[in-house]
């Protein structure tokens, strides 16, 4: 998809927000119909039903996005509402990164970047290191976004049933200047 919207990463802003807020739902309804209907179109040739689609939105639950040992960020361009991203502590100093979503008519305008800066923020403060996360081959926007956030492909660090290439970052830590 061409995006001919400006590069304007001014106008977007990142904040933490309750995953069951109508604002989430429908952000990670649209995430999972654009992933699941990727993966139908390569591999079946179609989109998915409606009824394939709700019925695997509703076996992917995003709860665990929540406090204590989660976080659910919305990106929001201009005021509105258009990317989301959570977190979900795997271990003491590992959070796994999930739902990366910016809406299509949006990439390419900076939100990505923004939502990545805001993700490792949010991770420092769940007490993060490192960031992990898995993804699929034929997802490449999301990808070439992790590469250009300083991720790196790492070995398999789960078996996810859609998992085929996997990423990590090393969180390091800001330095106070003294004054």
């Amino acid at each position: 998809m061409t995006n001919n919207a400006p590069r304007r990463p001014d106008l977007w802003t990142v904040t933490p927000a309750d995953v069951t807020t109508p604002e989430a739902l429908e952000l990670l309804r649209e995430y999972y119909y654009d992933v699941a209907n990727r993966y139908y179109r390569l591999h079946l040739g179609r989109e998915g039903s409606p009824e394939q689609l709700e019925a695997g939105l509703a076996d992917s639950p995003s709860d665990h996005l929540a406090a204590p040992d989660g976080q659910f960020l919305i990106g929001r361009h201009d005021g509105t509402a258009h990317a989301c991203a959570g977190l979900r502590r795997l271990d003491a100093t590992t959070v796994e990164l999930t739902r990366v979503y910016v809406r299509p008519e949006l990439r390419g305008t900076g939100g990505g970047a923004r939502l990545l800066a805001a993700v490792d923020e949010a991770a420092r403060t769940l007490g993060a290191e490192r960031i992990v996360l898995d993804t699929r081959l034929d997802l490449v926007e999301a990808r070439a976004l992790y590469l250009r956030n300083g991720y790196r492909e790492i070995p398999a660090y789960n078996g996810g049933p859609y998992a085929e290439i996997w990423y990590g970052k090393e969180l390091t830590t800001l330095v106070q200047p003294v004054s």
